[in-house]
């Protein structure tokens, strides 16, 4: 039998990872596959870039934590097609992974992007494993 933790084990761990990340994280969209880890390069070309809300995910329940119900959303200075995602302290990247219309680990409003465009995520949610 594989180990497992309580869920309130996985909340707890979950609420911690916004916790680390910090108030107001920088969110970057990109075209391409991600990175082989946080730690490596940038790949890619920057498609968006925003500031997210200082409350960006609600508290974790039943093993998972979402995306806030604040706006995240920002004007396009790139064009292309979005492919995925980044989410930095300063400059270190915290997640990664990848983005798409109703696919992904990040949900966008449309994935083909040109300057200018207004860019909104409609869907993020970590979940916890060990369930």
């Amino acid at each position: 039998m594989p180990m497992q933790l309580a869920v309130s084990t996985r909340n707890a761990r979950l609420d911690a990872i916004e916790t680390e990340i910090g108030l107001a994280p920088t969110l970057k969209i990109r075209t391409g596959a991600p990175p082989s880890t946080c730690a490596a390069a940038d790949s890619g070309s920057e498609l968006v870039s925003m500031i997210l809300p200082s409350d960006y995910l609600d508290a974790a329940a039943s093993g998972s934590k979402a995306k806030s119900a604040s706006a995240w959303t920002a004007t396009a200075t790139g064009a292309g097609t979005a492919g995925h995602f980044r989410i930095y302290t300063g400059a270190i990247c915290k997640i990664q992974g990848t983005c798409g219309l109703a696919s992904g680990d990040m949900a966008l409003d449309n994935t083909a992007i040109a300057i200018g465009q207004a860019v909104t995520v409609t869907a993020f949610t970590l979940t916890d494993a060990n369930s």
